[in-house]
């Protein structure tokens, strides 16, 4: 039921009423306050009185923040002194999608082992339900987003003389608007009404869906371009040239700064990452360990002893001494302030080498098969696999992933190396190994 992401789908198909009065119940068997938010789009609020419903019904105090981003709800679970949060968001999904994703006190997505108490008790439908003198309560509490930005505000110097395009989607990013305007930046906004309908452009913030924000920065000799997702847990950004950063080199200058921050600390990225991530982490002293993909694989990495940031090419971005929810907000203040200590995003993105990257999708009839084979011809061919999310291979010159996507009847396959033709022949030994297991 629930993927890396929570559960999501296409409202009144995969995702109903009934699905989160099911949530609902589940988390409230074993919480006493849950908080419950929820970002734009129109099938939210009945989705949230839903999910109110349910805990509410299993004893559990409900505190309802409204409309607010991701991170805003992550971070107010342990503000609130609340057990859990509830989000009803389907991220960067379009408009006709939604879904629940549930989080704990420390900020972090529910782990494994947390998702599979609340898929246990869905399936067996084994709530603890209440009478009447022991149904919770449901209160509202107002001005969460407020306290974020006096949050970040505090934690951050001036950024006079900056001057700053954000493009909000339409979503509930407001926060980083509302916190540069106090830090002294001068902000231009794009997409600024929350609509749930996502009428202005996609709400997944990538080099497709950006270009208005690309022209503006530049019409505008803009410093630097911010941009979010519709419940703002994506930040990606454009320079000041009016280039759209690719996730992975906005990777790399975070992990950098990171680990130039805490000399010797780790940075955890999912196996897909780029070859120049670890390059860069490495050069400046630290180490990158990595994860299966997915945020919530991120964020349980990050947590452990050692860490200083975590992050995926998608735009999440993590900082474990701050929040272990991905957070576009602090990430968005975060770039801010290493342009105006650093200098230019274009000279920073300059910097940064740049890899042969090869990518590919094969449909299969069955994934999980196919996978299981080419697992076995990868790991008795190579020295160098690992396993955690499909089977990564690294080579002296790059490396490549073959790996099942969670959502399509497809298996991946990615290859990078430090030069067209080594990228090429690890994207032929990939696709052969995998051609090999489609003919079983």
């Amino acid at each position: 039921m629930f993927g890396t992401s929570g559960v999501r789908g296409t409202v009144g198909d995969e995702i109903t009423a009934e699905t989160a009065l099911a949530v609902g119940r589940a988390v409230g068997s074993d919480a006493e306050r849950v908080l419950v938010g929820r970002d734009v789009r129109d099938s939210g609020a009945l989705l949230a009185d839903a999910a109110s419903a349910g805990l509410r019904e299993c004893g559990a105090d409900v505190v309802r923040l409204g409309v607010v981003s991701t991170p805003t709800l992550a971070r107010h679970v342990a503000w609130l002194d609340a057990d859990a949060a509830v989000g009803v968001t389907a991220s960067h999904n379009p408009a006709p999608d939604n879904g629940l994703k549930l989080w704990s006190r420390s900020g972090q997505a529910f782990d494994a082992a947390a998702i599979d108490r609340v898929e246990r008790r869905i399936d067996d439908r084994d709530y603890d339900l209440q009478g009447y003198a022991a149904l919770g309560t449901e209160t509202t509490h107002d001005g969460a987003s407020a306290r974020v930005v006096d949050h970040l505000v505090g934690r951050f110097p001036a950024f006079e003389g900056l001057s700053v395009v954000v493009d909000l989607g339409n979503g509930t990013g407001r926060p980083t608007v509302e916190a540069l305007v106090a830090l002294g930046a001068s902000v231009t906004t794009l997409n600024a009404q929350e609509d749930g309908r996502f009428p202005t452009r996609k709400s997944e913030p990538n080099a497709d869906s950006l270009d208005g924000l690309c022209r503006t920065v530049e019409a505008l000799d803009a410093d630097l371009g911010i941009a979010h997702d519709g419940d703002a847990d994506r930040m990606m950004a454009v320079t000041d040239a009016g280039a759209f950063v690719p996730g992975d080199v906005l990777l790399a200058l975070f992990s950098r700064e990171a680990v130039r921050s805490a000399p010797g600390s780790r940075v955890a990225v999912p196996v897909d990452t780029s070859l120049l991530v670890s390059d860069v982490v490495r050069e400046a002293g630290g180490e990158v360990s990595y994860t299966r993909v997915g945020d919530v694989h991120v964020a349980e990495e990050a947590a452990k002893e050692g860490y200083g940031f975590g992050g995926e090419p998608s735009g999440a971005w993590i900082w474990p001494a701050e929040t272990l929810c991905p957070d576009a907000h602090l990430a968005a203040l975060r770039l801010a302030a290493l342009v105006t200590e650093s200098g230019p995003l274009s000279t920073l993105v300059e910097a940064v080498p740049t890899y042969e990257t090869r990518r590919e999708n094969v449909p299969v009839a069955d994934k999980t098969r196919v996978m299981q084979r080419v697992a076995e011809r990868l790991t008795a061919q190579f020295d160098e696999t690992l396993t955690l999310d499909g089977v990564r291979v690294d080579a002296e010159d790059g490396w490549f992933l073959v790996r099942a996507s969670g959502t399509e009847p497809l298996v991946r396959v990615t290859a990078e190396a430090r030069d067209v033709a080594a990228a090429e022949r690890l994207q032929s030994t990939a696709r052969r190994v995998l051609d090999e297991a489609l003919d079983d």
